[in-house]
């Protein structure tokens, strides 16, 4: 059986919201009620709504007001609306449609109309959902691109040529941000493991204490939080492929135990007793200089042999320019369709800011600064006003610095941008944030720096 769907009842009448409840109740529905768009919209923020049944006419904010809102999120969160209009407002319920509503009902609606529409809204709801469920994994089955025609990147599409299909353990070595989770997963897809589990996992970001917990799984009460026995990553990934990414930042009691469940295929969990056999194809990645590591103590020998069966060196960006226009229109289209906008041609000046740049982050910051500067730029055109700072100044750009007038082009576009998304989050920081696809914190940053007052914009 299908779980409950969401229904959200928005009505300023009291007696309306009862109505619709009645009708509904019985139904493989759970019941919510707002009195007005704006907690409606509050509401559907908060927890995942299926179907929006809503008044027109509503004060603070109407029926239309808030589908126009709902139509602004992102196609996984957007609900469902089916308007409820007045007797002979025909004219309100055909602009609904135009904006995005799903049906419209006039009062006095019968009862069992009422029912029929919901009941259709569910289940075109459910269909969409399902599809999307299957794009998801019809993509997980479809090696993700490898963009790039440098001579430098194709030694490493054939590296992964040769490597995928055979079961050996590979190293991944190369600068933060050159690609290394994308060649593994290209890897695990090339391979006789590609039906199985990809799983990744930082060495880095785990606390050391936890590291082992992470890989081999915990039985419950083998240490203080441990309340529930859990699977590790060599458990989750049997049959499939393991990422150990930052594999240096391990520490030399776990690399040993890495190296003998690398040996034995078999480890116990902490706490447990049972030996559990696992069948996981190793791949690991280090931005270090493994050799350099082992001199000094910090890395076992044996297990880097054991690791390093095939190396794959990952060049950075500055080592295959040629290949940054590819990424560049390649990221251009990707955040434009992500952000619901127009794709933008490229002044040739940044193109050229762009290829001359050093990168220190690689393509990770290449995606970042496309995906802002996409989300900036206003219009059909993306333009050098439009990129980050770090982009404006020489070394960095080859060329000019940009002149007073620019900067101050730059900083009002910011502060326009920002703005209306306050404007249009009722000056709730978290939510602009959310719009503008920025960490809150760094949105919290830039307000500061332009001298915003987010209190002006609440309502």
């Amino acid at each position: 059986m299908n779980p409950a769907a969401h229904i959200l009842i928005v009505d300023d009448e009291p007696a309306a919201r009862h109505g619709m409840r009645r009708a509904l109740e019985g139904g493989n529905y759970t019941l919510s009620e707002a009195v007005n768009g704006h907690d409606a919209f509050g509401e559907i923020n908060r927890r995942k709504c299926d179907v929006v049944l809503c008044d027109v006419h509503m004060p603070e904010m109407d029926g239309l007001q808030l589908l126009r809102r709902i139509q602004s999120l992102d196609v996984q969160k957007r609900p469902l609306v089916i308007v409820i209009t007045a007797y002979g407002s025909e004219k309100v319920a055909v602009e609904a449609m135009k904006a995005g509503a799903y049906d419209y009902l006039a009062k006095p609606y019968d009862i069992d109309e009422l029912r029929l529409i919901v009941r259709n809204a569910v289940e075109k709801i459910r269909l969409q959902q399902e599809n999307l469920k299957l794009r998801r994994q019809l993509a997980h089955l479809a090696p993700p691109a490898i963009i790039g025609e440098s001579s430098a990147i194709k030694k490493v599409i054939n590296l992964i040529e040769k490597v995928g299909p055979t079961d050996v353990t590979v190293l991944l070595s190369g600068e933060s941000g050159t690609g290394k989770e994308l060649v593994a997963r290209n890897i695990h897809l090339a391979s006789s493991r590609a039906g199985g589990p990809f799983i990744t996992m930082n060495c880095a970001a785990i606390p050391r204490d936890l590291v082992e917990s992470e890989l081999f799984g915990h039985e419950k009460g083998a240490f203080t939080g441990a309340s529930t026995r859990r699977a590790g990553k060599f458990e989750l990934g049997n049959g499939g492929t393991l990422l150990l990414d930052e594999i240096a930042d391990m520490n030399l009691e776990t690399q040993a135990k890495i190296l003998r469940v690398l040996e034995d295929k078999s480890f116990i969990r902490l706490g447990g007793k049972q030996v559990i056999h696992a069948d996981v194809r190793l791949i690991s990645a280090t931005n270090k200089d493994l050799h350099s590591e082992i001199q000094r103590g910090r890395f076992r020998e044996d297990l880097y042999f054991r690791l390093k069966v095939v190396e794959i060196p990952l060049p950075s960006l500055s080592q295959r320019r040629e290949d940054v226009p590819l990424l560049v229109n390649h990221f251009v289209r990707t955040f434009a369709e992500k952000h619901g906008k127009a794709i933008p041609s490229l002044d040739p000046e940044v193109m050229r800011r762009l290829v001359d740049f050093n990168w220190p982050g690689n393509i990770r910051q290449l995606m970042h600064v496309i995906e802002q500067s996409v989300v900036l730029a206003e219009g059909d055109r993306l333009e050098a006003i439009h990129l980050p700072e770090e982009l404006c100044t020489p070394p960095y750009s080859g060329g000019e610095s940009f002149s007073d007038l620019k900067r101050e082009s730059v900083r009002r576009l910011e502060r326009d941008i920002i703005e209306k998304a306050l404007r249009a989050a009722d000056g709730n920081i978290s939510e602009a944030a959310r719009r503008l696809n920025m960490k809150r914190q760094f949105l919290q940053s830039k307000i500061r720096s332009l001298g915003i007052n987010a209190g002006n914009f609440r309502v």
